[in-house]
C-alpha cells in the first residue's frame, strides 16, 4: 500500500481508504472486509452517523486489536442538531457506538448552505475545540457537497485539517471539482475523495461507446482502474475512499492501489479520460449516487432505484429497466406516480437534485 502525507497533520495514511456506507447485509461478511482491509494496508476507515448501521458494525470490526491499526473518520449528523448541547450529545453516542475513546478524524457532515447556517448558530466549531481539548477527537474536518464560493468561505472559517469533496472522472467541474482540490493544496489541508466511482454508477452503468473506447486503447486496463489512477495521479489527492460491498470488489481496489504513484498519466491518458467523459455527457442521466439520504420517502416512493433505472435506460436504451419499474416498483406502491412533491427529500440531497421534477422525468422514460 502506498502511504502519503495527511495535510498538515503529520499522520501517513493509505491512499486508499475504506468507506463504511455500502456495507454487504451479512453483518459477518462485513466485519470480514473491514479486517481484510485493515490486515492489507488500509490504515483509514470513513463512517457516519447517518450511514444506517455502519458506525455499529465498524466498531465491532474495530475489536481485536484493529482499532490501533486504523485513523477513525466519522461524521456528526447536523440535520439533527437543534442545540449547541446537540453535538457533543451525538459525538458521545458515536463514542459508544464505535467502541472507542476517541475519534482520529472527526467530520462536520456535508456542509452545504442549510447546515453550514446551522453550524455558525449553534457554534459547531467551538464544539470542535473543546472536544479536542477533552481528548474526544484529535484532528478537525468537513464534508461538503456545494458551489467554490461557499466552500471556501466554510474553508477560511476555521483551523481545518482535512476537507473531504466529491470528486471523479465525471465531476472534475462539478462542486468544487479539481480547482478546489487545488485551493486545498494550497492551504495545506489535506483533501479526502469520496464518489471516486459516483456511488458504482460510472462503471455499472455506461454507454457501450466507453467500452469501445477502452478497448481501442493500447494499455489496458479496467473503466474502475482508469478511475481510480485519474484520482491518484493527482498530488494533491490525500485519500480516495471508495465504499465497497464485497470482498471481492475491496481485493480489486487493493490491488489497484498498491500501485499508485502520482503523475503516472501521460497526456494521451488524459485525452482518453476526456473522450470517457464526453461519451458519458451525450447520454445525460441524473447526478444519483445512489447513497438514500433522501430516503425514508413519507410516500414510500423508492427514489434511489427509480433514477438507478433511468440512468440506465439512458445510458444503454435497456426495455428491461422500463419493464421491471412496472413490474416491481410501481405494483409494490413506490413508483414516482405517488410523489406529492413535499419536498422533504431535497433537504438531504447532497447532490442538489430536484428530486420531483426528475422523478417526473424518470416516471414518464421508465413508462414508455
Amino acid at each position: 500500500m502506498k502511504y502519503v502525507n495527511y495535510g498538515k497533520t503529520g499522520l501517513k495514511v493509505s491512499r486508499f481508504g475504506l468507506g463504511c456506507m455500502r456495507f454487504p447485509d451479512n453483518e459477518a461478511e462485513a466485519i470480514e472486509m473491514v479486517r481484510y482491509a485493515l490486515d492489507h494496508g488500509v490504515n483509514y476507515i470513513d463512517t457516519a452517523y447517518v450511514y444506517q448501521g455502519s458506525e455499529n458494525i465498524t466498531g465491532k470490526s474495530l475489536k481485536d486489536g484493529y482499532r490501533n491499526k486504523t485513523y477513525l473518520a466519522t461524521k456528526s449528523p447536523i440535520w439533527n442538531i437543534t442545540t449547541y448541547n446537540d453535538f457533543e450529545k451525538y459525538l458521545d453516542e458515536q463514542l459508544k457506538r464505535l467502541q472507542t475513546d476517541y475519534i482520529d478524524v472527526y467530520l462536520l457532515h456535508n456542509l452545504g448552505f442549510d447546515n453550514w447556517q446551522k453550524v455558525k448558530r449553534f457554534d459547531g466549531l467551538t464544539f470542535l475545540d473543546k472536544m479536542v481539548k477533552k481528548g474526544k477527537i484529535r484532528h478537525t474536518a468537513f464534508s461538503y457537497h456545494g458551489p467554490l464560493e461557499l466552500f471556501k468561505e466554510v474553508t477560511e472559517s476555521y483551523d481545518w485539517e482535512m476537507a473531504q469533496i466529491q470528486l471523479n472522472i465525471l465531476d472534475e467541474f462539478y462542486q468544487v471539482g479539481t480547482q478546489g482540490l487545488k485551493y486545498l493544496a494550497e492551504k495545506g489541508i489535506a483533501a479526502v475523495i469520496m464518489e471516486p466511482l459516483k456511488g458504482g454508477s460510472i462503471v455499472n452503468q455506461y454507454p457501450p461507446e466507453v467500452k469501445g473506447i477502452l478497448s481501442n486503447y493500447p494499455e489496458k486496463r479496467t473503466l474502475v482502474e482508469w478511475c481510480f489512477r485519474w484520482l491518484y495521479n493527482m498530488p494533491e489527492v490525500s485519500v480516495v475512499i471508495s465504499g465497497t460491498s464485497t470482498l471481492a470488489q475491496l481485493k480489486e481496489n487493493l490491488d489497484i492501489f498498491h500501485k499508485a504513484e502520482c503523475n503516472v498519466m501521460t497526456t494521451e491518458d488524459l485525452n482518453l479520460i476526456n473522450r470517457i467523459r464526453e461519451a458519458f455527457e451525450k447520454k445525460k442521466g441524473i447526478d444519483c449516487t445512489g447513497c438514500s439520504y433522501c430516503m425514508p420517502c413519507p410516500k414510500n416512493v423508492n427514489i434511489p432505484e427509480i433514477f438507478k433505472l433511468y440512468n440506465s435506460v439512458s445510458m444503454t436504451d435497456s426495455f428491461i429497466d422500463g419493464w421491471t419499474y412496472k413490474s416491481s416498483i410501481i405494483s409494490s406502491g413506490a413508483g414516482a406516480d405517488q410523489c406529492i412533491n413535499c419536498g422533504l427529500c431535497m433537504t438531504y440531497c447532497p447532490q442538489n437534485i430536484v428530486i420531483p421534477e426528475n422523478l417526473k422525468k424518470a416516471h414518464s422514460l421508465l413508462l414508455k
